[in-house]
C-alpha cells in the first residue's frame, strides 16, 4: 500500500514538475516577444514562475488532507484569488530589485493585472484538478473499503451458517446414543466413534473454501453411518455419480443438510423402508446433485427446529456465487426432490 501512495505522488510530482517547466517556457517566449532581451525574459520567468508553483503546491497540499463540502466552495475560490495576489505582490516587488531598467519596470507595473489574471486560472486550474483527483481517489478507497467490509460481513455469515450444522447434528445424535445405551450399549459404543470420526472429519474440513465430490461422499457416509444406526434397517441409500462427476467441486458440507433434510420428511412419518437416493452428473459447466426420498403429503407433517435447512443452503449458495437459482425443490408421483446446481469454474 505504501509502495502504491509512493507511487502515485511521484507521478502527480513529475506531471506539476513538466508542467511548471511548460509554463516557464512559456512565459519566457511571451516575455521575449514585448522586446526583451532573453536575458530578462529568463529572469522574469524564473521570478514569476517560482511563487506560482509555491501557490500550486501549497494549494494541492491543502486539498489532499481536506476537501470542500458543498458550501466550502466559496472559501476555495477565496482562497485561489489571495494565491494569485500574493503571486503578483512578489513579482511586483522582487523584478524591479534586478535593476534592469526603468522601461521594463513600467512593463512590469502595466502588467500587473494580466499577471494576476494568469496566475489565477493556474492556480484555479490546479485546485479543480486536486479536487478531482482526490476525490476520485478517496471514492475508489471507499468503494475497496465498502467492498472489504461486505466480504467481512459475507464470510461472517457464512462461518455462522456453517456452525448451525454440526449442533443440530449433535444433538440428535447424542439422544440416540442415549437411547441406545441402555439396551444396546454395542450399538451405542459404536455410534460414538462414528460420531467422533465424523466430527474430526467436520473441522479438518473449517479452512478448506471447496473440496472435490469424493471427498464430500467421503464424509457424507460418515454421517449415514450414524443415521443408520439410529434407523436400522428402515434407511437405505444409493449414490450414484461417475468418476469424472467426483472431482468436481462444491462448497464443504453441503450435502448433509439435503440427505437430513431427506431423512426428516422420508423416515419420520412412516414405519418401513425408506430409500434415500443420492445423484450427481456434470451438465454445462455445472455439478449437479438431485437428493430424492418418498414423500407422502397425507402424513408428513412440517417440522420447526433449530436445523440447518433448504433455506440456509440456499443463502450459503447465494452469498458464495450471488444466485438465487442454484436450488430447486419440486414433489412428483409422492417424490420430493431437491436438485442444486454448483458452477464449475
Amino acid at each position: 500500500m505504501a509502495a502504491s501512495s509512493n507511487t502515485v505522488f511521484s507521478k502527480l510530482g513529475l506531471a506539476f514538475l513538466i508542467g511548471g517547466l511548460a509554463w516557464a517556457i512559456l512565459q519566457v517566449y511571451v516575455i521575449h516577444s514585448f522586446g526583451f532581451i532573453w536575458y530578462v525574459a529568463i529572469i522574469d520567468s524564473v521570478s514569476s514562475t517560482i511563487p506560482l508553483a509555491a501557490a500550486c503546491w501549497l494549494i494541492n497540499n491543502n486539498l489532499r488532507y481536506y476537501q470542500p463540502g458543498k458550501g466550502s466552495y466559496l472559501n476555495l475560490l477565496i482562497g485561489c484569488i489571495t494565491l494569485a495576489g500574493l503571486c503578483t505582490v512578489a513579482v511586483r516587488y522582487s523584478l524591479p530589485m534586478f535593476g534592469i531598467g526603468d522601461a521594463y519596470r513600467t512593463f512590469v507595473i502595466q502588467s500587473l493585472s494580466l499577471r494576476f489574471f494568469t496566475d489565477f486560472l493556474a492556480i484555479g486550474w490546479m485546485a479543480m484538478l486536486s479536487v478531482l483527483w482526490y476525490a476520485q481517489k478517496d471514492q475508489k478507497e471507499q468503494e475497496k473499503r465498502k467492498a472489504e467490509a461486505e466480504r467481512l460481513a459475507r464470510d461472517a455469515e457464512l462461518y455462522n451458517l456453517r456452525q448451525q450444522l454440526q449442533p443440530h447434528f449433535l444433538f440428535n445424535s447424542l439422544n440416540s446414543i442415549n437411547a441406545l445405551i441402555g439396551f444396546k450399549p454395542d450399538e451405542a459404543r459404536k455410534m460414538i466413534h462414528q460420531l467422533s470420526d465424523f466430527l474430526r472429519g467436520t473441522l479438518k474440513k473449517d479452512d478448506q473454501q471447496q473440496v472435490s465430490l469424493q471427498e464430500e461422499l467421503q464424509h457424507l457416509n460418515l454421517y449415514l453411518d450414524i443415521e443408520k444406526v439410529r434407523f436400522g434397517h428402515r434407511l437405505k441409500t444409493e449414490v450414484s455419480c461417475d468418476d469424472k462427476c467426483k472431482q468436481a467441486m462444491l462448497p464443504p458440507l453441503l450435502l448433509q443438510p439435503l440427505v437430513e433434510n431427506a431423512i426428516k420428511f422420508g423416515l419420520y412419518d412412516t414405519t418401513g423402508e425408506v430409500t434415500v437416493s443420492i445423484r450427481a452428473e456434470t451438465e454445462d459447466n455445472y455439478l449437479v446433485v438431485m437428493v430424492q426420498n418418498p414423500y407422502d403429503p397425507q402424513t408428513a407433517r412440517p417440522r420447526q427446529g433449530t436445523g440447518f435447512g433448504l433455506s440456509g443452503i440456499q443463502r450459503r449458495l447465494y452469498l458464495l456465487f450471488g444466485r438465487n437459482d442454484l436450488v430447486e425443490t419440486f414433489i412428483n408421483d409422492d417424490i420430493f426432490t431437491i436438485l442444486i446446481k454448483i458452477p464449475q469454474a
